[in-house]
């Protein structure tokens, strides 16, 4: 006999972390919408910029920024669409951390250890990550496992 082993709790935590992730993607996308809100807006449209050779103009890459975040929230927060919007949470993480090899002068006062309130404010991604990490995982197949290991 086959049985799936789940922690009931983990796949409650597992919701708990998605939705509260989403939450955060809807929060800061919607300030992207609001030109001067974000604390971030000139880091990440020069980020967007420098990442798209320029292919954008710089006007135009927070309201795509806004947009894009707040999709993945909305995801994140509906279960919806979930493998695209972690795709999506992942390349944008990718472009979040590169500004720590773009603009190092502006994430690190004094490198490699003390970050600059821009590079905290990137580095705290990382939990972001991790937690779309153990989304994914969740989202995978479950594997079987035997009640009897002989078998």
């Amino acid at each position: 006999m086959i049985k799936y082993k789940i922690h009931f709790g983990s796949a409650k935590a597992i919701t708990i972390l998605r939705r509260s992730i989403g939450v955060i993607f809807i929060w800061f996308g919607m300030v992207k919408f609001f030109v001067g809100l974000s604390p971030a807006e000139d880091l990440a449209s020069s980020t967007i910029c420098t990442l798209t050779a320029h292919i954008f103009p710089q006007a135009s890459c927070m309201p795509v920024l806004a947009i894009f975040e707040s999709l993945i929230g909305i995801s994140l927060l509906s279960g919806k669409f979930l493998k695209w919007a972690l795709g999506l949470l992942f390349l944008h993480m990718l472009g979040t951390f590169s500004t720590f090899f773009i603009f190092p002068e502006q994430m690190f006062s004094h490198f490699p250890f003390v970050l600059t309130m821009k590079g905290q404010y990137v580095m705290k991604n990382i939990i972001i990550l991790a937690a779309g990490i153990s989304i994914w995982i969740s989202t995978r197949k479950m594997v079987p496992i035997r009640d009897d290991p002989k078998k």
